[in-house]
């Protein structure tokens, strides 16, 4: 009886390379996505946002030149999908700043005029607010955020700066900006921005534009009041669907997005705290996923050492 030494082939060594743990990333993040869809609905919950800011001036008696609702929520949405121009204005301390400049991150673009002494301020207040906590969870480096002085040549650097100091703004990544007095049309029709001037003001529309880190306008938040749940769910999907820098652990940075969309609102405190259920759908969705790559690996690996015996 002859035997033979049949001679086994090394099992080959099973790595997740880079692009494996890029790709199990990329797919628990679309599991989470899926989960937070936007919301398309302009209406708070419980009422409806004010569209437009009238000023009543000092006696409430004055006849107003008021603004065209329908016409500004449509000029309003017309601006969805475009591109924000290269525009080039002042800081407050009078330096230039191109928008092109806000690329790479998401962008939040109020516009206010500093004569204002009511709904402007109260927009301002409520966005610090809803900033202030959506900095909380996602970090001061992941957006920024400008606000526009529309009322030229009055909205000057100074008078840009005197308003911020007066209502505490003192956040890193939130800015002033005063354009030309020749570019303020075409720069404001670009975000979709409508006003008329009153005796008593400026009756405008009261929108927060969400700009994508590709300089894109994706959204617009109407009303003077913003909770950080209007904010900040866009912006966590602008955030965690963005491109990964190059110079970014893309492993670090894939665990830092999963903590992100983790982090759910709370009416209640009106902050965000962390749901760790996801934590958990996510240990499961990746579980599933390397089982499904474990058992295509063995499938091809037997399949060619069938090829191979049978040669």
């Amino acid at each position: 009886m002859i035997r033979r030494n049949v001679r086994r082939r090394p099992q080959p060594t099973v790595r997740l390379s880079r692009f494996r743990v890029e790709l199990l990333g990329f797919l628990a993040i679309l599991l989470v996505l899926a989960a937070y869809p936007l919301r398309a609905a302009d209406e708070a919950a419980g009422e409806r946002p004010r569209l437009t800011a009238r000023p009543q001036g000092a006696t409430g008696a004055l006849t107003l030149t008021t603004l065209d609702e329908q016409a500004a929520f449509a000029l309003s949405q017309a601006a969805v999908g475009k591109q924000v121009g290269d525009f080039v204005l002042l800081d407050r301390q009078g330096r230039p700043v191109e928008l092109s400049r806000y690329r790479g991150k998401p962008l939040l673009v109020t516009f206010i005029y500093t004569a204002c002494f009511q709904v402007c301020p109260t927009i301002t207040r409520n966005l610090q607010k809803a900033v202030d906590t959506t900095v909380s969870v996602m970090g001061a480096d992941r957006f920024n955020v400008i606000s526009i002085g529309f009322n030229q040549p009055f909205d000057s650097p100074a008078a840009l700066a005197d308003f911020a100091r007066q209502y505490g703004i003192r956040l890193a990544n939130w800015e002033f900006l005063s354009p030309a007095p020749a570019i303020v049309g075409e720069l404001t029709t670009n975000f979709g921005f409508s006003y008329v001037a009153t005796p008593a003001g400026f009756d405008h529309i009261n929108q927060v534009t969400l700009v994508d880190a590709e300089g894109r306008i994706v959204r617009q938040v109407y009303g003077e009041k913003f909770t950080a749940e209007d904010l900040a769910e866009p912006l966590k999907l602008l955030i965690t669907g963005s491109a990964i820098p190059p110079e970014t652990g893309t492993l670090q940075e894939i665990m830092e997005r999963v903590r992100i969309l983790c982090s759910i609102y709370d009416p209640v405190t009106g902050r965000y705290r962390t749901n760790y259920s996801l934590y958990f759908q996510f240990a499961g969705f990746i579980t599933f996923v390397g089982f499904l790559i474990y058992l295509s690996i063995n499938f091809w690996r037997n399949r060619r050492r069938g090829e191979g015996q049978a040669h």
